[in-house]
């Protein structure tokens, strides 16, 4: 496994230097910052990520007023005790990804949240103080908690939100095959422990994000 300096040049090489690497790669928000995001942004949230599973994201980024509006704003409460005939009507709203599993996803969602918020004092603090050296632990947790959170949606959700962290796309998972850390998608404990534990390494010789590493990760694969 070579070291983030030399895998930040291999991407330096083929994109056209370090500092177009780097550029635009979002600041991760502190724990407090996290722990400050109402739940109910939370669930709008995972709602997008699980709305966009398997069709065009353009298609939700459109419809997304009208989905934001069909569920009350995402308020957690009432998302949380949907009755079966709201849930029927949602299944009929023109506004909505009409997908029965994915609107009852929402739903356990809702319930998952509020859940670890009466625990917590918000979702967002248990994900704001989840450590990033077990980050994979945290997408374990997710995909056994939550409702359609397993594959990259989880990852995906938590960049969005502003978690440092890493995204297994195919350009990671083939940069990580060539560096010998994994030799497939991860798919196992034992897999994902790996994952993480050249994570580590890299951010100890770097100094960098997950964020960070991830992105000069997928940057040092030939599309």
């Amino acid at each position: 496994m070579r070291s983030f300096d030399d895998l930040l040049e291999i991407a330096a090489e083929r994109k056209g230097g370090r500092a177009v690497v780097l550029s635009d790669i979002p600041a991760p928000l502190s724990a407090d910052a996290l722990a400050a995001i109402p739940d109910d942004r939370w669930l709008a949230r995972m709602a997008r990520g699980i709305f966009q599973a398997g069709i065009s994201w353009t298609v939700v980024e459109t419809k997304w007023p009208g989905i934001e509006e069909a569920f009350d704003g995402f308020a957690i409460g009432r998302t949380a005790l949907m009755s079966d005939d709201r849930f029927d009507a949602l299944l009929a709203d023109t506004r909505v990804i009409r997908s029965a599993p994915k609107i009852r996803a929402v739903q356990q969602n809702a319930v998952f949240i509020e859940e670890v918020a009466a625990g917590a004092g918000s979702f967002g603090r248990r994900i704001g103080d989840w450590p990033g050296e077990d980050f994979a632990g945290l997408l374990d947790w997710l995909k056994k908690n939550g409702a359609r959170l397993g594959g990259s949606t989880g990852a995906y959700v938590l960049r969005a939100m502003g978690k440092d962290g890493y995204v297994l796309s195919k350009d990671v998972v083939a940069r990580l095959v060539a560096e010998g850390v994994i030799d497939k998608a991860p798919s196992s404990a034992r897999a994902m422990a790996a994952v993480q534990a050249a994570f580590n390494t890299w951010q100890a010789q770097s100094g960098r994000t997950l964020t960070e590493i991830s992105r000069v990760l997928a940057q040092g694969i030939d599309a």
